[in-house]
């Protein structure tokens, strides 16, 4: 007779054959051949079909990545310089390719992200597009690699382009290990993001192996056609100002680049807020020089309920306007050209053309005109509307009138208790730097210091 224990165990381990070789085989292919339709009905509205690069097997792509010869000649350059056997480092290699390499679903970014990144963008903000130049971008090739580039004022920087690009392409965004968490990782992967290390406490032959994997992963996406998402900066605005680029990801696409291949376009795009959700956390951050920060669970719940009461009671709609604008784009052949082609001079210039298009919002035109010494309504009206006539030929004139300005500004910012209620506009000390914050965001657009946070 059969031990029970023996019977189970038999069983088991039938039912694990049965479904590795017929039912598991049955699913993918069930869900492989949904993904086809999907990409082929997405393929039809979107002006830039989702490339072969992108949908090929994430193990297929690992394996390309690790077998590379610039990767290859790494890992021997590893193993020789740590003693240490070939297959170990090239092991080694092997995990950072699967720690970079997304698991991109058609089914996941267009079923799913693109629902919930309109949903959140339209019900958290009042969604403007600023300046854009139709035809400048109908006149891209279609056959480049396009790369949006950005100023980072918020995380929610990804869920807006991610929406108002949605009918351009599927995005590729590098994403920092603040993402790096369960199940937020696997949605990110999913939709198509890459996880770059930001600082590593590793050995320098590590971080050079690690750096030649991601640089190669990137300079194939690049060569692919992958359209994708790149923050310059590397991190969140901690001032409210522009930052000088960091040139990692944008050095590996320059450097990778072939001028008789494909051609990449980079279009500069421009983001400002009337609130950006984690403004405290980063002032604090500036003023404390830490710049990891992790806002506390029960703060973000509570943020997160207050705002739902408050649309509940209909006291307030949003939290203000999101502008998003574009700026010129910059073709890589030609710019190779006619400068140096450097990394530096790229990187200069489109943080050039990304600033020159940032959006003018009531918050900003506001907090500068209140800190400037403007104390009633109609001399912050006054203000913002020499502030607007005196603006570039290059930043898109606000629609709304100063009048409409000003009054939008106030409201959100006596709504969050930054001024003072009443007639004549006042604010605590303690508020100056949220105020300073804000201001920064459009300083560069004039020629006066930008303004203090002390």
């Amino acid at each position: 007779m059969i031990p029970l224990w023996l019977l189970v165990l038999v069983l088991l381990f039938a039912a694990v054959t049965f479904a590795s070789h017929f039912l598991f085989p049955s699913v993918r292919w069930f869900f492989r051949r949904r993904a086809e339709r999907v990409v082929a009905r997405v393929n039809q509205r979107l002006a830039k079909p989702i490339e072969p690069f992108k949908l090929a097997r994430r193990y297929d792509t690992i394996e390309r990545l690790v077998f590379d010869p610039e990767v290859i000649r790494a890992v021997n350059e590893y193993a020789k310089a740590e003693d240490v056997r070939e297959d170990v480092a090239f092991e080694k290699a092997r995990h950072y390719a699967r720690e970079i390499v997304p698991s991109f679903s058609a089914t996941a970014y267009f079923s799913f992200g693109m629902r919930l990144a309109k949903w959140l963008s339209r019900f958290l903000y009042k969604l403007r597009v600023g300046q854009f130049d139709r035809a400048e971008y109908e006149a891209i090739d279609p056959d480049a690699t396009v790369i949006f580039v950005m100023n980072h004022r918020s995380n929610m920087d990804y869920v807006l382009v991610t929406y108002l690009v949605s009918r351009a392409g599927a995005l590729s965004y590098a994403v920092g290990e603040w993402a790096r968490v369960w199940p937020l990782s696997a949605m990110i992967k999913m939709m198509g993001g890459y996880f770059i290390r930001r600082k590593s406490r590793s050995k320098p032959t590590a971080r050079e192996l690690y750096r030649k994997v991601l640089a190669r992963y990137v300079q194939m996406a690049t060569e692919g056609g992958v359209t994708q998402a790149v923050f310059p900066e590397g991190g969140l605005s901690l001032t409210g100002k522009m930052a000088d680029p960091r040139l990692g990801i944008l050095s590996y696409i320059v450097e990778g680049f072939d001028p008789e291949q494909r051609d990449v376009v980079f279009v500069p795009v421009a983001l400002n807020y009337d609130r950006v959700l984690e403004d405290k956390f980063l002032i604090k951050a500036d003023q404390t020089g830490k710049r990891r920060f992790r806002p506390p669970l029960f703060t973000v719940l509570g943020g997160v309920a207050g705002y739902l009461w408050a649309r509940v009671r209909r006291k307030m709609t949003t939290f203000g306007t999101a502008n998003v604008s574009f700026g010129q784009p910059l073709s890589l052949r030609e710019f190779a050209q006619s400068h140096a082609g450097s990394t530096e001079a790229v990187g200069q210039e489109l943080m050039s053309r990304i600033a020159s298009v940032i959006p003018l919002l009531p918050v900003p035109l506001v907090s500068r005109a209140v800190l400037a010494g403007a104390t009633t309504q109609e001399a912050i009206t006054s203000h913002i509307a020499e502030t607007i006539a005196a603006m570039p030929s290059t930043v898109a004139k606000p629609r709304r009138t100063p009048e409409q300005m000003t009054a939008d500004g106030l409201a959100n910012l006596r709504r969050r208790g930054l001024i003072a209620a009443g007639e004549t506009v006042t604010f605590a000390d303690s508020q100056k730097a949220v105020l300073a914050y804000y201001a920064n965001s459009i300083s560069h657009h004039y020629t006066d210091v930008n303004v203090s946070s002390a």
